[in-house]
Formats: structure tokens, C-alpha cells, sequence
């Protein structure tokens, strides 16, 4: 376990089963046609990566980012920093995103996508913290409900640190208040 944290929340083997899962359901339920799998970036990246090789369907990728956090809380407001390279009209859209708590973030994503005419648009996020909720949003797809607790890793960061772990893991108080961008 990295130093900075207070505990492993999920494995590296939780995770692999869970997205392995996820990748089942998909498949199953898209059989026959082609997905779109919508990233949100970063905290995405490696959850994508996996589920995508999960999912046994023809499949087209392309990526968001977005940003409403300052460190650990949520601005309330959305940004689009990155936006789609492809249209995503007349297809399945699955938006795949890392976390769900606020749903601030999604509840905008959702309206916007909608607007590009999609045959159809599911979210399937890794992990769901429905405490946190303020804004209600359709998650057809969670690999796992977590408490709320500060987690990183297996994508999710804190300041750009924690991606690269494995596992997801709940960050320590003292990490939180001593953490740098570059140290």
C-alpha cells in the first residue's frame, strides 16, 4: 500500500472482476451493434482502457474532459476543456467515467451529448458515491458504491498524484494537507 494512504479500499483483483463484469453487461446488452464509448479525462484513462478490452462488440472511442474540482471539492461549475473529434449522432453512447458523486458533472454531460442526437446515452462509471448526490442521474452501469471517502488511484488523482496505483485507496488526512502538485 502506498505510504500516503489510510487503506485499500478495492484490489487490483476487485477492480479487474468488476470492469470484467461491466464489459459482460455491455456486451450482452448491445449484442449485435456497434458502441461508443465517451471517456472522461483523466480519471478515466485506465478504467476505459480496460473495459473497452472487455467488451466484446465492435467499438468506437473518443474522449471529453471536463473539469468542476479544485483539489478534493467541486466547483459546481462545468467546463468543457476538451471536446468530442467525432459525431456521435444516430449512435450508442456509453459515457464512461471514473466516479460519480456529485453528478453535477454528468447531469451536464448528459444534457450536452443529447443535444448531438444519439441513438441512445448510458453512463457506466466505476464508482458511484450516491451520498454526495446533487443532481440525479441515470447510471445504468457501477462497477462498485463506495462511501465517502477521498480515494485515488486506478485512475482517480488528487493534485495529478495517485493515477498510476492499482488499486483504489482512501488518501490520508496528512497526504491531503501536504500535497504539492511537484514535490
Amino acid at each position: 500500500m502506498h505510504k500516503d494512504l489510510r487503506e485499500v479500499l478495492l484490489t487490483a483483483e476487485q477492480l479487474d472482476a468488476g470492469v470484467k463484469a461491466l464489459g459482460a453487461r455491455i456486451s450482452a446488452d448491445y449484442a449485435g451493434r456497434t458502441v461508443t464509448l465517451v471517456g472522461v479525462l483523466k480519471g478515466c484513462l485506465l478504467f476505459m482502457s480496460d473495459l473497452a478490452k472487455s467488451v466484446t462488440l465492435d467499438t468506437r472511442m473518443d474522449f471529453m474532459m471536463l473539469s468542476s474540482y479544485s483539489g478534493q471539492h467541486s466547483t459546481g461549475v462545468v467546463r468543457i476543456l476538451l471536446d468530442l473529434k467525432e459525431s456521435i449522432e444516430d449512435c450508442d453512447v456509453i459515457v464512461v467515467e471514473d466516479i460519480v458523486d456529485s453528478g453535477l458533472t454528468m447531469e451536464y454531460m448528459l444534457q450536452n451529448l443529447k443535444t448531438r442526437r444519439p441513438r441512445s446515452v448510458e453512463i457506466c462509471t466505476l464508482l458511484d458515491k450516491p451520498s454526495r448526490r446533487r443532481a440525479q442521474v441515470p447510471i445504468k452501469y457501477t462497477g462498485f458504491q463506495i462511501p465517502d471517502k477521498f480515494v485515488v488511484g486506478y485512475g482517480l488523482d488528487y493534485n495529478g498524484i495517485y493515477r498510476n496505483l492499482p488499486y483504489i485507496g482512501v488518501l490520508s488526512e496528512a497526504a491531503i494537507e501536504g500535497n504539492k502538485t511537484c514535490r
